[in-house]
């Protein structure tokens, strides 16, 4: 017993330093060291701590394929092509241009995820609101807010999708019979929402800037993407694995676009965030340790008991509770957990629709409710550009609870 509890202390501390990044330290090294930590101490054996490892590579795969592809079409100024045709395409109107850079958003996180939108999108808009003088804070919260609301429309959307189906992905035929109707809700809502919110900075007309020419790399790069989202879409709908496709996928793009540049393609890896790697390795192996002293399958047991009297009732509640609960612990390990909990219960895709639901759109209340998020805030400090936990949560208190009620009644009342 005292092991456990060391264990379960272990594992909140190293979740506590993923989010709060205590001296600088990048989130991987507390993530891998509580890992590191729970299996030198024995509250988890250290077969179980490479098994969990091993379970997690369709996500590694995943991950990896979804950076190669973003920073391809970044290094061939793809996107920063887009933002610049969409300041053109708003014709002098900041509202037209905030419709077009949330909705440029919501295309390039359905079919890219969500990382892809604040990793690679973000830079180019800051940039473009800076040539077009206008407030740039009001466009780089579409792609904050669009990069959470719109990561449940595919599978491919948000890695966390992946973590929380794990073995059991629907085909993309069901997924869309399930949940299309709730993510188009949650993106339109959040769009509402979010623009009454910044109805006050939205005053100020932006000035056209000349738009970049693409080379011939981004055009290699555009059709490389294209041909990479209809490859994932159609072994989504096959039920395949999409993380040794995406990952394959996004090799074959960058040695395209490598050979008719005649570039190497050696750069691009310096540029991938690899310590997500380690992160979502080491939060793989503290879920482990939760599930081995009994805490998820407890979880899950009475969450089926409350689903035999009032499913859809505790459906709903539990994913108001992990949207909440992804702000105070992030929503990796909180979606490592609750399809823990999903597994061991043998709960209904109903259930695991609805906490899949709070997982991916709870995070848009606080900076800390997700990676992208996280990665979106570093994208601004390093431009020189700074948004408080405060600022953020009061933006996100007015954006987040309607698309988050919203989408889960609407999946609640859905068939199936």
């Amino acid at each position: 017993m005292m092991v456990e509890l060391i264990g379960l202390c272990i594992a909140a501390l190293a979740t506590a330093g993923v989010i709060l990044r205590p001296f600088g330290w990048a989130d991987w090294i507390f993530a891998v060291s509580g890992a590191a930590a729970v299996v030198l101490l024995g509250a988890l054996p250290l077969s179980d701590a490479l098994h969990a490892i091993y379970d997690g590579r369709e996500v590694y795969f995943f991950l990896l394929g979804m950076m190669l592809l973003a920073e391809v079409a970044g290094r061939e100024g793809l996107f920063d092509h887009l933002a610049a045709r969409a300041v053109q395409a708003a014709a002098g109107s900041a509202r037209r241009l905030f419709f077009i850079i949330y909705f440029v958003g919501a295309g390039v996180t359905t079919f890219l995820s969500n990382d892809t939108t604040v990793v690679v999108l973000t830079p180019a808009v800051l940039a473009v609101a800076r040539h077009a003088r206008v407030p740039p804070l009001p466009y780089l919260f579409t792609c904050a807010i669009v990069a959470n609301a719109a990561s449940f429309v595919l599978p491919i959307s948000n890695p966390a999708n992946l973590v929380l189906y794990h073995d059991v992905l629907p085909p993309l035929g069901d997924w869309l019979r399930r949940l299309a109707l709730p993510a188009l809700l949650t993106i339109l809502v959040s769009y509402l929402s979010l623009r009454w919110v910044m109805r006050h900075d939205l005053e100020k007309e932006p000035i056209t800037p000349e738009v970049p020419e693409l080379s011939r790399g981004g055009w290699v790069a555009v059709t490389g993407l294209s041909l990479s989202a209809v490859a994932l879409v159609t072994v989504s709908s096959l039920g395949g694995r999409l993380g040794l496709t995406t990952l394959s996928a996004g090799a074959a793009v960058a040695l395209a676009v490598a050979l008719t540049t005649r570039r190497s393609p050696l750069p691009l890896f310096r540029h991938l965030t690899w310590g997500v790697l380690p992160l979502v390795a080491g939060l793989f192996v503290l879920v482990a340790m939760l599930d081995r002293v009994g805490f998820l399958s407890t979880l899950g047991q009475w969450l089926g008991q409350m689903s035999a009297i009032s499913p859809r009732m505790t459906a709903g509640l539990s994913g108001i509770a992990v949207g909440i609960a992804s702000n105070l612990a992030n929503n990796l390990p909180v979606g490592l957990a609750a399809a823990g909990a999903a597994t061991a219960g043998d709960l209904g895709d109903l259930m695991r629709d609805c906490l899949m639901i709070g997982v991916d759109l709870g995070p848009n209340l606080s900076v800390t409710g997700s990676l992208a998020t996280l990665l979106w805030l570093a994208t601004l400090r390093r431009s020189g550009l700074h948004v408080s936990a405060a600022q953020f949560l009061g933006v996100g208190l007015r954006v987040m609870p309607p698309a988050l009620i919203l989408a889960l009644l609407c999946r609640l009342y859905l068939p199936g």
